[in-house]
């Protein structure tokens, strides 16, 4: 158990992360929302440096921090997107978003209190890790990673992979006016559709 100095860091990343977290879902202003999701990430990366998981804190800063909420931030600034208009009708899927955050509430409260429960489950998911003098926290992480875990390593990209694909085709507008690029259009041109030769006379233009 934590006490001293090291408890009242976990204390105030906790709180900042619950905080910014609920601010997440129930700011107004996208633009806000976003930079409190770049605050729960802070706060969860010192959380992960309180347990001794620094590869894990470099990753939130780095990786989330540095690239995918930064992201998040350029496309909401750039799309301009009518907000509004968007959640027009999203209480029609209320009891469905209910269901599916109760049911991860129940998988959440399953895995932190299984153990109480049944004392044989953290042996048995557990798996033991050697010191630190002998094999780094990366090395570790890696082994288990892409060893025991890999096929739900893959899966993860792949549902990233469809989530990528899903935002785009969701915040694709075709604009009247513009100009887009055909390939099929392109790949069926031929010199008689794409040459037109005229005739210049002498001192004049086209």
């Amino acid at each position: 158990m934590m006490l001293g100095l090291p408890a009242l860091f976990f204390y105030v990343f906790a709180l900042i992360a619950i905080g910014a977290a609920l601010m997440v879902v129930f700011a107004r202003n996208p633009v806000h929302s976003v930079l409190f999701l770049i605050l729960t990430f802070v706060a969860a990366a010192g959380l992960f440096l309180l347990v001794g998981a620094e590869f894990l804190a470099l990753i939130l800063i780095v990786v989330y921090v540095g690239a995918v909420a930064i992201l998040f931030l350029f496309v909401v600034m750039m799309l301009d997107l009518d907000f509004g208009r968007m959640k027009q009708g999203a209480l029609k899927y209320a009891p469905i978003g209910a269901i599916i955050g109760m049911v991860l509430l129940a998988q959440l409260i399953i895995a932190v209190t299984g153990s109480y429960y049944d004392p044989a489950l953290s042996a048995a998911t557990a798996m033991p890790m050697l010191p630190v003098a002998e094999m780094s926290n990366i090395e570790q992480i890696g082994t288990v990673l892409y060893t025991r875990y890999v096929l739900f390593f893959q899966l993860a990209g792949l549902i990233l992979f469809v989530a990528m694909i899903g935002a785009i085709v969701l915040t694709l507008r075709h604009k009247e006016g513009l100009k887009r690029q055909s390939i099929p259009t392109q790949v069926a041109r031929n010199p008689a559709t794409a040459i037109e030769i005229r005739k210049v006379e002498s001192g004049e233009g086209i």
